[in-house]
């Protein structure tokens, strides 16, 4: 230890941090003068540009950036000098002082400020332009910011990022402290962003032994939260068992003792013996518990809903279909193709139907008409899509208001709906478009609230990828020998045999590889390279296609990536896209938050639910623009697709992502003009023929594909390797647990 340094500054800004594990790149001004900058690295957790910084570490050499200090341990020492406490309160650090107010306040107070607003903050009145009000927001923030700072310097031991320090100062207030001690596994729970491996981290700094049985049965949730994750409503018993050996590093006797008492606890697991999803010897499924109910329930409500001899559209029971469809035909100019018929008589005869296709089958015009026949019967008819650009296309396609499932059932805080079974939506016919995208939980949710007699006709393409949440619901919903009626539709219609984009995308779906060559509205840059595939794909969505289609790159033109991570991945090409179209400016502000920079005008999407925000919550997938960016107050604002105004705090950037480029999964039920979509070889374990045909399918004009032809006819040649674990279709052919007994 005999050469470890002391280093003093005041922290100038910081050019990079990790939100993972705090690991932050950044530059301190040690007062020598000539304004010459210092690079730090190392765990700077929590420190606030403009804070007096005594640091602990060693010196040493990088090749690139040359000289610089590594930070062991640091601690926060108040500024002393007018100009180090004036830069300290400017720099964004307590909300409700900026730049100009943090001039007035040192003007007014001098060295004093610190201390007035620590012990005197009534005081800030004096300041001209500084009323009641916005004092005792100051002073309320200052003490929130101390007892944040109390809290980070605890959880500095244990590597935690600030943001969540934050965040776990927000929920348990004063008990932080307590709660992190003693139950740190809670915070897998209730705190969004810190996952198992987080809280394990924290326990066994806190001194929880490796082998208790608490950190067993947290370790088992959250083994069955991860498959979730990845669209499983379940795990087979054996493979949870493994996957929990592994993950903990214990006996498989202790994980066999923990899973037994969490299957006996009411809120532990529910262990269940279903059909094994490979077909043979039924297994024991273990659910977490939401899920289970949730499978249940939605097969109860659907098999209740085809039972009922209530019809809140009785007039479809004996209605004389020759001369329905001859109006309708004479209302919509067209008349209808065989099974487009079919899937007319089924939707409004029947209370529970589906309706699958793929792209230039005619499913929209198909919806159409059975809206237009329900209409002429006076029928209440509500229209509804998981995502807000999904339910602007149903709206505009039928000339009815639509809305996402989210808002229709106005769910709340926590996830509960005002719209239920005790209180149903009134409506006699309810429309859901891109059903592929509704998991398990929501689907649930929304058949609760269909009322008795009402219809429900779901519409979507089966062939896409699954939901981004558990289960499958439409593939279930259409199993073979389920009770639930339903039409697919095949034809492709000639008007939609003349585009590539159709063309190639039931190609692909048929497992042939798509025509790239003389088509006006489908193209191929092949480069093999994929950190050129990648670089080429920015080129192409942000200059090519909109200079030669007249395409606003921002509204018009959406990158589409099998994958997150790599030189072709969205997170990459999300800052390269960010320079092309909305490069910083020094009249513009901007927030850096993590690794990423917020300016007005970035394209954004929500990376979770959050109930609490905006008129009914804003979920996971919502895209939008910033539009305001408001250093004093700390606050961005973004305008969502559905035209919502939404308020973040700094501090909730977390809950942001940029969306220039995004993973084709995020991506699901909404429409674009135009797609871009780099297919590497690197992604290779992700290229699947639902993959590629997804991203193909949200493309309405125009699909330009950037990469090499290999991957491409891997993506094409592979179909999708096994399904996901659910019981949905067991259960709706009146299956049950005891079924197996």
């Amino acid at each position: 230890m005999s050469n470890m340094a002391v280093l003093e500054g005041v922290l100038e800004r910081i050019t990079y941090a990790n939100e993972e594990n705090g690991y932050t790149v950044a530059r301190v001004d040690t007062g020598r003068g000539a304004g010459d900058l210092l690079t730090v690295v190392g765990a700077l957790l929590g420190a606030q540009v403009g804070e007096s910084l005594r640091m602990e570490g060693r010196w040493g050499s990088h090749s690139q950036y040359g000289k610089q200090f590594t930070v062991e341990n640091y601690t926060t020492v108040l500024p002393a000098t007018i100009q180090g406490i004036r830069r300290y309160l400017g720099s964004g650090l307590i909300k409700g002082i900026g730049p100009v107010m943090a001039d007035r306040i040192t003007t007014h107070f001098g060295v004093d400020t610190l201390d007035v607003i620590e012990q005197e903050p009534k005081r800030l009145v004096e300041v001209p332009g500084l009323g009641p009000k916005r004092t005792k927001m100051i002073a309320a923030a200052w003490e929130e910011q101390k007892a944040i700072k109390e809290v980070m310097v605890f959880l500095q031991g244990v590597g935690v990022s600030t943001s969540i320090a934050v965040r776990i100062y927000k929920k348990y207030e004063d008990a932080s402290i307590s709660v992190v001690k003693n139950q740190p596994y809670r915070l897998a729970a209730d705190v969004w962003g810190i996952g198992f491996l987080t809280a394990d981290r924290i326990a066994q700094a806190v001194g929880i032994p490796h082998d208790s049985p608490e950190r067993v049965k947290a370790g088992l949730q959250h083994a069955l939260s991860q498959s979730s994750d990845q669209g499983h409503c379940y795990l087979p018993e054996e493979r949870l068992i493994a996957d929990g050996v592994k993950l903990l590093q214990v006996d498989t006797g202790l994980v066999i003792e923990c899973l037994a008492e969490l299957a006996a606890d009411p809120e532990g697991v529910v262990r269940e013996k279903v059909p094994s999803p490979e077909g043979g010897e039924p297994i024991t499924a273990v659910y977490l518990v939401p899920f289970h109910r949730a499978e249940l329930s939605l097969a109860g409500q659907v098999r209740r809903l085809l039972r009922t001899g209530e019809d809140r559209m009785p007039a479809f029971q004996d209605v004389d279909w020759d001369k329905a469809l001859a109006w309708l035909a004479t209302r919509t100019g067209a008349s209808l193709a065989p099974e487009q018929e079919e899937a007319v008589r089924l939707a409004l005869s029947r209370k529970v139907a589906v309706l699958t296709g793929g792209p230039g089958c005619g499913k929209s015009f198909t919806v159409r008409s059975i809206v237009e026949l329900a209409r002429a019967k006076r029928a209440k008819v509500v229209l509804a899509a998981p995502t807000g650009r999904a339910a602007k296309r149903l709206a505009e396609l039928t000339g009815a208001e639509a809305s996402t499932v989210h808002r229709l059932l106005e769910l709340r805080p926590g996830g509960d709906a005002a719209y239920d079974r005790d209180r149903p939506l009134d409506a006699d016919l309810v429309v859901v478009d891109e059903a592929s995208m509704l998991d398990l939980l929501l689907a649930n949710k929304l058949v609760k609230a269909v009322a008795p007699g009402a219809h429900l006709l779901l519409v979507g393409d089966v062939d896409q990828l699954p939901s981004v949440g558990a289960g499958e619901v439409l593939s279930d919903l259409l199993a073979e020998g389920g009770p639930v009626p339903a039409v697919r539709l095949t034809r492709i219609f000639r008007q939609a045999q003349q585009s590539g984009v159709v063309t190639n995308a039931h190609r692909i779906n048929a497992g042939q590889p798509p025509l790239t060559e003389g088509l006006s509205d489908f193209f191929l840059f092949v480069e093999d390279e994929t950190e050129d595939a990648g670089k080429l794909a920015v080129d192409v969505a942000a200059r090519r296609v909109p200079a030669k289609f007249g395409l606003d790159p921002r509204r018009d033109v959406q990158v589409l990536a099998p994958m997150h991570r790599g030189p072709a991945g969205a997170g990459h090409l999300n800052g390269l896209l960010q320079q092309a179209i909305t490069p910083g400016r020094p009249d513009l502000p901007e927030k850096r938050f993590g690794g990423r920079v917020f300016r007005v005008g970035d394209k954004v999407t929500q990376i979770r639910n959050n109930y609490d925000k905006g008129e009914n919550g804003v979920f996971n997938g919502t895209v939008g623009v910033v539009t305001g960016l408001d250093v004093d107050e700390q606050k961005l604002t973004v305008r969502t697709d559905e035209d919502e105004e939404i308020g973040y705090d700094f501090d909730e950037l977390d809950e942001l992502a940029h969306a220039y480029a995004m993973t084709i999964h995020r991506s699901q039920g909404s429409e674009y003009p135009a797609v871009v979509i780099p297919v590497t070889t690197s992604a290779w374990m992700m290229l699947q023929r639902n993959l590629l045909y997804t991203a193909v399918t949200r493309a309405r004009k125009l699909v330009v594909l950037v990469g090499s032809r290999k991957a491409i006819g891997q993506a094409v040649r592979t179909v999708s390797a096994g399904r996901r674990c659910t019981a949905l279709d067991f259960r709706l052919r009146g299956g049950s647990g005891e079924d197996f007994v």
